[in-house]
């Protein structure tokens, strides 16, 4: 299990890691500029994550099948089969990113905050179309057991990226350019080392070239793409709707601040918890694909009571350093003041986390097993 689940939490870690030093770095240079940023980060960035994370999970289902089938060559298919349909969808979504700051003053947040985010969500563009093929390799590469690449590569893109901010934001002073495109440089690197990694031959079974069968029954991956992710897509969007309520408050920029902050402490921990999730649907897949049902029982299970105990763990944590987690990420008494406030309620929002993605791995593998087949039965 942790042969499966280590490297997934590891590049989750590490991935969703570099969008929080980023968060950090920003933070101290304007209390206004970290405002803009969580707007951009966590409504555009999450909407749009959900989606495409949505659409990017029939790659891991259908490629697990596939491999626990040993039909190897269909899952080069099924992966430029994605890649064609997050990308349409990807790029129905960027006007989003281009047209953001009337949009946030349609929703009502203030001018300024408005304007700070639309300049963000134009830097966030090329994160988007990274999203597409970082989700769908990574779900690829795990459902054949090639792992470690996947953790090696993101962390040494999440080492890049905090040597790459420290360079251009504090060394060079290049403000908010210099922070996000380190986020860019260091994101991208990790999509050449994937391709690199499959294009370069390490993947012989499973990648024998581009084939024009991708271009054939798209619907229905488009179709199990949809339904397969609708229960991850309302896990991101319920903490972005929290972050625009927080727009209307009075002190505006100080609340957006504080809730940004504890929501990504909150999503860098539900990363490990996501990790397992992807660990269970391979394993689960796998298993499934063998026909064999009672190991894949015994590997939720497994997986279940780790996740909680590793939550636990964190729960604990927060709640001894929530006073001063804050600093990390600004300098404005302001913020950390809400911040320490909220760290209780972030505690026990970090324990209950443990638990949710776990459980929904189980019931999508569950609910759409017999979709999954058909779909494989159709693609063969």
């Amino acid at each position: 299990m942790w042969r499966v689940a280590f490297p997934a939490i590891l590049s989750r870690v590490t991935s969703f890691g570099m969008l929080v030093v980023t968060q950090s770095f920003v933070g101290h240079i304007s209390q206004l500029d970290l405002s803009g940023y969580a707007l951009t980060q966590n409504i555009i960035i999450r909407f749009v994550n959900g989606i495409v994370l949505g659409m990017s999970s029939a790659t891991e289902t259908l490629c697990g099948q596939a491999f626990g089938a040993k039909q190897y060559h269909m899952m080069g298919i099924y992966l430029q089969r994605s890649w064609i349909v997050d990308l349409v969808v990807a790029t129905i979504l960027s006007p989003i990113f281009i047209f953001a700051t009337p949009l946030f003053k349609l929703l009502g947040q203030e001018d300024d905050i408005a304007i700070a985010a639309g300049n963000f969500s134009l830097w966030f563009l090329p994160i988007l179309y990274y999203f597409v093929f970082s989700m769908t390799i990574q779900m690829y590469l795990q459902a054949q057991l090639k792992n470690m690449i996947i953790g090696w590569l993101s962390a040494s893109s999440f080492v890049l990226h905090v040597l790459l901010s420290w360079i251009f934001v504090i060394k060079l002073n290049l403000g908010i350019p210099g922070a996000m495109g380190a986020l860019i440089i260091s994101s991208w690197s990790m999509i050449i080392g994937q391709f690199i990694y499959i294009f370069g031959g390490w993947c012989p079974q499973t990648w024998t070239g581009f084939s024009k069968a991708a271009f054939s029954d798209i619907l229905p991956v488009v179709k199990l793409s949809i339904s397969s992710g609708f229960m991850l897509c309302l896990e991101l969007w319920y903490n972005a709707i929290i972050l625009l309520l927080a727009g209307y408050l009075k002190n505006a920029s100080v609340a957006i601040a504080a809730f940004s902050i504890c929501l990504n402490i909150n999503a860098w921990e539900f990363m490990i918890p996501l990790g397992f999730l992807t660990g269970s649907c391979v394993r689960v897949s796998n298993e499934l694909g063998r026909g064999n049902a009672k190991a894949a029982k015994f590997s939720i299970k497994v997986i279940l009571i780790t996740s909680i105990c590793i939550g636990v763990f964190f729960w604990i944590l927060c709640l001894v350093f929530g006073h001063d987690v804050a600093y990390l990420f600004t300098s404005d008494e302001e913020v950390v003041e809400m911040v320490s406030s909220l760290s209780v309620l972030l505690a026990f929002s970090i324990l209950l986390n443990s638990v949710q993605p776990v459980l929904t791995g189980k019931y999508l593998i569950v609910i759409f097993r017999t979709l999954i087949v058909h779909s494989l039965r159709i693609s063969s």
